[in-house]
């Protein structure tokens, strides 16, 4: 018997799911199906990325659609567009063998008139970004009156992108008698008021510990001068021969230019960022996915919703502002059971904030080594030697021996040592060798990282001294600045950081370690970019006036 009839699908759904390759359920599909198809009461889910939540919700509900009605009777809210999308794929894939089901995504970024024919044409799942679904309710394209499955895919990044009036509202248009479903990575206080608001005696299943990390990615980081961290980068790329994977940057300007510099060294890279359009956002994932290109430059929130099967590796250039996002970007890679390797290039002064990421998944961050440049000349020899034993060339029968007779009068040595010195030259023209400058520039940071290593973690007295470091109180040219802008101002990282640029003309760049509050955010910066900050009188935020300056002067 397949191991998904015996959740209750039928043998339709269950065809589909064989040969997409679907063996045996994952946790959150075993819990979450049977739950689904009985409909006893609504469900709260906390399940990390790559666990198999689409199936989970999605199959359930297509089964439960009724194909004599044509109306809209399942709707499934995500944060991006490429969720959005990712979702509709799969669910069009679930319901190969069922004739007349009809799937539509609504998203923004896309003709809108496209999708209002498409609705007008009935749709029983509709798939939606929070922002385009309430403008076609408002323009009266989409009825929920008589929806009876609501799922909020991912509702905790959706809270962290700003949506939650745009969730309340859409659920407040939506009946009382329905089921509905919340599925989160992480556990926060704002989930846990949305679903105490709208789950009506929800049950709550845990896939795995609250807020933890999968067992399958190993977690590792290396300590790094900032000039460093691209030539490391390169060197993890050219050591790692299968590498397929994501790179986080901290902003968008970053992203578009560690992938120009990856782009101009050789490297099959490209980039994914709010700037770009939605044809440019499709055409990237689409190489992506078909390892036309083999590493992705991302921000957080352009890389939500992005599930591509086998990568390999992923990479924080920085470590996320905010620390749970480390989870959903640790979680693109080892989805689905298989293993994966998640590698922080790290500053010592971002030092406390890996300790507080441990502290929040429950995992001990090993150390990676950056490879030196002469063990990546080695793999490279060893991998072209391997490959050029075992080629087989059925055209060698056919030279003429006058042609190869040159070879012929030389000796076995002299044939290798040529033939490596050729190859070993190519790596050197093609860069695999480059920067051998931060192997000397390790060592200096090798003391750092030993410090850090040898720290008591669980000592209040350490942590204390450590967090009033990084906040200023003793770190070099870094300092902690205060400006009086926060969350309740309904602005994200990459928001601030244009702020600071237009009010300052000091780069998003220079803004570092952000820590956003209710109504005022802190920020590191150098000391001169904090003089240029502070010395901006000319600054305001729908208008009031915005106020920085340094953290330990403000009464």
């Amino acid at each position: 018997m397949n191991p998904f009839e015996s959740l209750g699908l039928n043998e339709p759904i269950c065809k589909a799911l064989h040969e997409l390759g679907f063996e045996n359920p994952t946790d959150v599909q075993k819990h979450a199906i049977p739950f689904f198809l009985s409909r006893k009461s609504d469900l709260l889910a906390l399940a990390q990325t790559g666990t198999g939540k689409t199936a989970a919700f999605g199959t359930p509900i297509l089964q439960n659609v009724d194909l004599s009605e044509n109306f809209t009777q399942a709707l499934i809210i995500t944060p991006t567009r490429e969720l959005c999308n990712q979702i509709t794929s799969d669910l069009k894939n679930y319901s190969k063998y069922i004739r007349g089901i009809k799937i539509v995504a609504v998203y923004g970024g896309s003709s809108i008139v496209n999708q209002i024919k498409e609705l007008k044409q009935s749709a029983h799942i509709i798939v939606a970004t929070p922002g385009r679904l309430i403008d076609l309710i408002d323009r009266k394209v989409v009825k929920l009156n008589r929806v009876q499955t609501v799922v909020l895919d991912e509702a905790d990044e959706m809270l962290n992108m700003g949506f939650r009036d745009d969730m309340e509202s859409i659920l407040s248009k939506t009946p009382d008698e329905k089921l509905t479903g919340l599925f989160s990575a992480t556990m926060s206080s704002d989930i846990r008021k949305i679903a105490n608001t709208y789950l009506k005696g929800a049950e709550e299943i845990t896939i795995g510990k609250k807020n933890s990390a999968q067992q399958n990615i190993s977690h590792q980081y290396a300590v790094l001068n900032a000039k460093d961290k691209y030539p490391a980068l390169k060197r993890i790329i050219d050591f790692h021969e299968d590498f397929y994977g994501i790179v986080f940057c901290s902003t968008k300007i970053e992203t578009q230019e560690i992938s120009d510099h990856l782009i101009r060294d050789g490297y099959t890279a490209d980039c994914l960022h709010g700037d770009l359009a939605q044809t440019q956002r499709d055409k990237v994932m689409h190489r992506f996915r078909h390892k036309a290109i083999k590493l992705l430059l991302a921000t957080d929130v352009a890389a939500r919703g992005i599930d591509v099967k086998n990568l390999t590796h992923i990479i924080h250039f920085h470590l996320p502002d905010d620390i749970e996002n480390y989870t959903h970007r640790s979680g693109r890679t080892a989805r689905a059971g298989q293993k994966g390797v998640s590698i922080a290039l790290l500053h010592i002064r971002e030092a406390y904030k890996l300790h507080q990421i441990e502290k929040l998944i429950n995992v001990k961050f090993e150390r990676y080594l950056i490879p030196k440049g002469q063990d990546i000349v080695n793999t490279r020899l060893k991998r072209f030697i391997e490959a050029f034993a075992h080629e087989q060339n059925e055209m060698m029968s056919e030279l003429n021996n006058e042609l190869v007779w040159p070879l012929m009068k030389m000796s076995k040595e002299e044939i290798v040592q040529k033939l490596v010195s050729q190859e070993i030259n190519r790596m050197k023209l093609n860069n695999t060798e480059i920067d051998l400058n931060i192997d000397e520039r390790a060592k200096e940071q090798r003391n750092s990282t030993s410090r850090m290593d040898r720290s008591d973690r669980g000592s209040n007295r350490n942590s204390s001294s450590r967090r009033e470091r990084d906040r200023g109180g003793n770190n070099g040219s870094m300092i902690r600045v205060f400006i009086n802008l926060g969350k309740k101002d309904e602005i994200k990282y990459d928001d601030l950081r244009e702020i600071v640029f237009k009010t300052t003309k000091v780069s998003g760049r220079a803004v570092k370690d952000i820590e956003m509050k209710g109504v005022y955010s802190f920020f590191m910066t150098d000391t001169e970019s904090a003089e240029i900050m502070i010395k901006s009188r000319n600054g305001s935020f729908k208008g009031r006036p915005i106020r920085i300056q340094k953290a330990s002067d403000r009464k």
